[in-house]
């Protein structure tokens, strides 16, 4: 159940980073995946940081931040 509640947050914080990074995302469905990885990099960022995110909205906006930080690094090398 678990990895059901990750990909649902992830798949929301694609969304979310989709509205916040505007004119550079991937469509609907590519800024949805990179929520998903966005959550991986989100969660890693955190804990190089030493902060922690606890419960829905916590989890939510940690994925948001990796996905916009993910979608900003592509938007880098696809420039490049």
């Amino acid at each position: 159940m678990h990895i059901v509640w990750f990909l649902i947050v992830g798949l929301a914080a694609g969304w979310l980073a989709g509205k916040i990074m505007r004119g550079g995302g991937f469509g609907l469905a590519g800024n949805l995946i990179l929520g998903v990885l966005g959550a991986l990099v989100g969660g890693f960022l955190f804990r190089i940081l030493g902060l922690g995110a606890y419960g829905l909205v916590g989890s939510l906006v940690m994925a948001t931040v990796g996905a916009v930080v993910l979608l900003a690094l592509v938007r880098v090398v696809k420039k490049a």
